[in-house]
């Protein structure tokens, strides 16, 4: 996931569908018929609706600030935010080490292009890798950039391993990705989401992806292998835009093994699930694999806009001075406020992620209204008898912020969430479940 405003970040709002599967339906603001005669915006709302591109169905709310887990409206009104930004602020808004740790960069220095070295990003990839076991570390700013990332490392490293077909195309060039998955919003992160209704207006998308359902197993990956040979797999590991879909560890390390025997690279899309999100830095290190390419943003900026693309040893060196870029990728600033980030996510934090999951499955599973819960770690998916877009709007009038994923209602609070807090949030959403 991931997956940067993705559609189900869309349909968690209020509105209706706009019938394409897309961003729902805000209300109508007049913002095609501008006229010198209408009344001037003034207030985050009216000029948002005319003047910021009409792509998000909004909930009827304007953050004006927050701190941890709190964030409060124009009125000062307070919520309990349980959505973080979509799984963005892991530490919390606002968090006072991460503040520190950017503004003091800030006063050194903001940008300089990756056409000079700086000290943060450079302490950041070597944690990086020293936490995960990978090689080396692409930085740049969404989910989406770090997918195209570990589209062109498998393209390149197939071409480089087996050579050109006769058209100049690589023998193996096709990615092949799951059904239900979701992996940004570029043209080919489109064409490598499994899910048909995101593809309908922006025909064609990018050629050579192509998808099978996990339910099918190991011999679906087999088939599409003769049909046409892969350069990789990009997998989710828990479905985030998919209804917080689990993949099982059967499925997942049987994969595993059929890439390594067939040369394919192994790639998992830890946009939504990493950075401490499911109980361990990353989920993969809990099922206990061994990716060649390894994807992530949403929390790994701890706020501000930050992705990698982390590359195993033998894929280390496939991208080589020239063949990828970007001018924003590996901010200083930014950087420094991640380094701050993922130093503290330690044994202890991700050990209180487990036990605030333990709580809220005591709290959730078996309740009134509700009929299941999904996910893993601070991911996890609430399947309740009612709509969950009516359980949304019902938590946010008693002061709770949450999400949907599909049909479910999605719960991402920060990974260190006060317990008191959780609790007054999760007997708001119990009491939204059973009304």
């Amino acid at each position: 996931m991931t997956a940067e405003a993705t559609a189900t970040e869309s349909t968690a709002h209020t509105g209706t569908q706009n019938g394409h599967g897309g961003a729902s339906q805000a209300p109508e603001s007049g913002h095609n018929t501008h006229t010198s005669a209408q009344k001037e915006p003034r207030d985050a709302r009216e000029l948002t609706e005319r003047y910021i591109a009409h792509t998000y169905g909004r909930f009827p709310l304007t953050i004006a600030s927050g701190h941890g887990s709190i964030v409060c409206d124009e009125t000062g009104r307070e919520y309990i935010d349980l959505g973080t930004g979509i799984a963005v602020n892991g530490l919390g808004i606002c968090d006072e080490q991460w503040v520190q740790a950017v503004t003091a960069q800030l006063g050194k220095v903001a940008h300089t292009s990756n056409l000079y070295y700086t000290n943060p990003p450079a302490k950041l990839a070597k944690l990086l890798c020293e936490r995960t076991g990978m090689s080396k570390v692409f930085f740049a700013n969404s989910g989406a950039e770090a997918n195209e990332t570990a589209f062109k490392v498998a393209r390149k490293y197939a071409a480089d391993r087996h050579g050109l077909a006769s058209d100049g195309f690589p023998v193996r060039h096709t990615i092949l990705t799951l059904a239900d998955s979701f992996h940004g919003r570029t043209l080919s992160a489109l064409a490598a989401t499994g899910q048909s209704h995101y593809h309908e207006l922006f025909q064609p998308l990018t050629a050579g992806f192509v998808q099978v359902s996990a339910a099918d197993g190991i011999a679906a990956l087999e088939r599409a292998h003769a049909a046409t040979p892969l350069a990789g797999i990009l997998i989710e590991l828990i479905q985030g835009e998919g209804g917080i879909k689990v993949l099982s560890s059967e499925y997942v390390h049987a994969l595993e093994q059929w890439c390594t025997a067939n040369d394919v690279l192994l790639m998992i899309d830890e946009v939504q699930t990493g950075n401490g999100r499911t109980g361990a830095l990353y989920a993969f290190q809990r099922y206990g694999l061994h990716p060649d390419i390894v994807t992530t943003a949403k929390g790994i900026g701890g706020g501000l806009p930050l992705s990698a693309a982390l590359l195993a040893e033998r894929v280390e060196g496939v991208l080589t001075p020239g063949d990828h870029a970007t001018t924003f990728g590996a901010n200083p600033a930014i950087c420094a406020g991640s380094l701050n980030v993922i130093e503290r996510i330690d044994d202890d934090l991700l050990a209180g992620v487990l036990a605030r999951e333990a709580y809220i499955r005591s709290e959730l599973e078996g309740a009134p209204g509700v009929t299941g819960v999904s996910g893993m770690g601070l991911m996890l998916g609430v399947s309740t008898e009612k709509p969950a877009t009516d359980i949304v709007a019902a938590c946010q009038d008693a002061g709770v912020l949450i999400l949907t994923a599909k049909e479910k209602v999605r719960l991402l609070p920060a990974l260190n969430i006060p317990m008191e807090l959780l609790a007054q949030a999760i007997s708001v959403l119990k009491a939204a479940c059973a009304r």
